[in-house]
């Protein structure tokens, strides 16, 4: 049964349930025992149950308050706190409140009782929250898509990752780069995986291989740090090193220093995500702004349309980045 097919009937069948019993379950309404709730929301996902959103409109704000999950280990990140800041700014003004959802809220009681909506920015598949904030029974949109299964998204607001960092790329050839390197975390958001897919294209275009290094998704200083080292040392180590996460600049310029490799002469670097490292690093590092404050409003905006009944269920809408050039790559004179 494929998941176009299931229907709510069936998800009530299965459970043992009337199809009254099993709506307001999904739909996190009525006197519905948060025991047999959890098990119809279980049932509708291993079907692969998707609402008939053409067949019922997505209801419209009735607590005044959004929640926002952000991926588990990046909280502390630069590039988040100004999404989240963007996203309250624009919910301000329509009227709603934003909750920070604190890890585990997602398997708490009553969640759809207490938000109309919700906003999961880059969600990563082996995040176990976001099935269940998926199934909430309220309207979700995601900041990038959501690679993993289960009940859809209502919207996503999604960048072009792979131009970007293509562009990042077709600069460091123009600077010199011959032996170009990327830290990056593995392939379990739509982000991390489309600059994967994007370096490999590259360098079967270029016929210059980009070395690919996995390094966690919040990556620290420290690991930045040592990841780089064994990317550069030698004489035939990489000449350019990419960092994808927000927070590893610090760490590859102390690995350029202890190596004496110049910054933006006889080592390029830049970085998939702009933030307070890259700008206030010296020399300062050429980056991709993907202007997180702004993304926060545009998803918040798309969530705020879907509970007004001005966006039709499924709505994609992009975001715009731009590169900014700086001194980390000079190149050589």
């Amino acid at each position: 049964m494929t998941s176009r097919s299931v229907t709510l009937i069936d998800v009530a069948r299965a459970a043992g349930v009337s199809k009254s019993t099993a709506s307001n379950a999904l739909g996190g309404s009525g006197r519905v025992s948060e025991t047999t709730r959890e098990h119809i929301r279980n049932v509708a996902r291993e079907l692969g149950y998707r609402p008939n959103t053409a067949a019922r409109s997505l209801r419209r704000a009735s607590t005044g308050a959004i929640g926002l999950h952000l991926p588990r280990t990046a909280t502390r990140l630069d590039y988040y706190m100004n999404l989240a800041f963007g996203a309250v700014e624009r919910a301000r003004e329509d009227g709603l409140d934003l909750v920070l959802l604190a890890p585990g809220t997602a398997g708490g009681a009553g969640l759809a009782s207490r938000v109309d909506g919700l906003l999961v920015i880059d969600p990563e598949v082996d995040d176990p929250e976001v099935p269940d904030l998926l199934a909430a029974g309220v309207p979700v949109v995601t900041g990038e898509r959501y690679l993993g299964g289960g009940v859809a998204p209502s919207g996503a607001v999604v960048c072009d990752n792979a131009a970007s960092l293509v562009a990042l790329l077709d600069h460091l050839a123009e600077r010199g780069a011959r032996r170009p390197a990327l830290l990056v975390p593995g392939p379990g958001s739509d982000w991390a995986a489309a600059l994967r897919t994007a370096a490999g294209a590259w360098s079967r275009r270029e016929g210059i291989e980009v070395t690919v290094r996995t390094v966690p998704f919040a990556t620290t200083p420290v690991e930045a740090e040592a990841a780089t080292a064994s990317l550069i040392g030698g004489a035939s180590g990489a000449d350019a090193v990419v960092c994808a996460p927000d927070g590893a600049v610090p760490g590859v310029l102390a690995a350029a220093a202890r190596a004496g490799r110049r910054v933006g002469s006889d080592l390029l670097v830049a970085a998939c995500v702009d933030g307070a490292a890259a700008r206030g690093s010296g020399p300062q590092v050429t980056a991709v702004d993907l202007r997180p404050s702004e993304y926060g409003r545009a998803c918040a905006a798309l969530l705020s349309d879907l509970l007004a009944g001005s966006a039709e269920p499924g709505a994609v809408r992009r975001h715009e980045w731009a590169l900014k050039v700086r001194e980390s790559t000079a190149g050589r004179a």
